[in-house]
């Protein structure tokens, strides 16, 4: 014979039975005054359950939360409100906002310096030269000078009778050649070689003569030559004493 087993008679489930469950479970947890409302079929079922956290059943959650006052608390944060301090602003305020000055200083990088060939050296001091001492005005339209002022700036060489360097008798003798007129390269040979004549009637291109120098006369108060070593031809003031005048050809 076959005995069949039966279930454990078990509480009907209805809506009201979960909704008092949920009660329950809601009152351990939170220990508040509660109150449960279950509707089902238009029927409205209210409970008012009134345990207190020091009714709990022993074998409630340790871990429960303990009651919040949540009238003190919102009185507590209406004092530290009230009691704070207050800012107010106008309502035209106008708002600004305060920049540091800026400055920026960039570094001053220097050019290098240019380099100068020694072909372009004799050039600079004829530039330089003439800046300094301005070639005089007979010097245009006068075959002699014209020639003469191509070497300003040409240094003093002892013996010297080329572009590269000069003495004095040697640059009057260079200057003259290219006009066709040979001259002695001494200045007391020079001193003989054309006419004497005064100062008064000497005109740009004659020559001037002194014991141990030559120079050409470039008109007024002035002449060229190349004056002594350290120095470059240059136009400048007749500075001799008694100067000779001799006129060529």
């Amino acid at each position: 014979m076959t005995h069949a087993r039966h279930r454990a008679a078990r509480r009907p489930s209805t809506p009201l039975t979960v909704a008092a469950a949920a009660a329950t479970e809601q009152l351990g947890t939170v220990g508040r005054r509660s109150v449960v409302a279950a509707a089902t079929s238009g029927l409205v079922v209210s409970s008012v359950l009134g345990a207190a956290p020091a009714m709990a059943s022993p074998t409630d959650d340790a871990s429960a939360l303990a009651a919040v006052d949540t009238a003190a608390l919102t009185a507590g944060a209406r004092a530290v409100l009230e009691t704070g301090p207050v800012v107010t602003a106008p309502a035209d305020a106008a708002w600004t906002i305060d920049a540091p000055d800026l400055k920026v200083v960039l570094p001053v990088v220097k050019a290098p310096a240019p380099v100068r060939s020694s072909s372009s050296s004799s050039t600079s001091r004829s530039t330089d030269r003439v800046a300094n001492n301005p070639i005089p005005a007979a010097v245009s339209g006068n075959a002699v000078l014209e020639i003469a002022a191509k070497y300003v700036g040409v240094p003093y060489v002892s013996g010297g009778s080329s572009p590269s360097g000069f003495d004095c008798s040697g640059f009057l003798q260079y200057v003259f050649k290219q006009l066709g007129i040979s001259l002695p390269r001494t200045t007391s040979a020079i001193h003989h070689a054309g006419q004497i004549i005064s100062r008064s009637d000497a005109k740009p291109g004659d020559i001037i003569w002194s014991p141990g120098h030559v120079a050409i006369y470039a008109g007024g108060n002035t002449q060229i030559d190349a004056p002594r070593p350290g120095k470059t031809i240059q136009f400048r003031s007749i500075w001799q004493s008694s100067p000779v005048f001799i006129r060529i050809g």
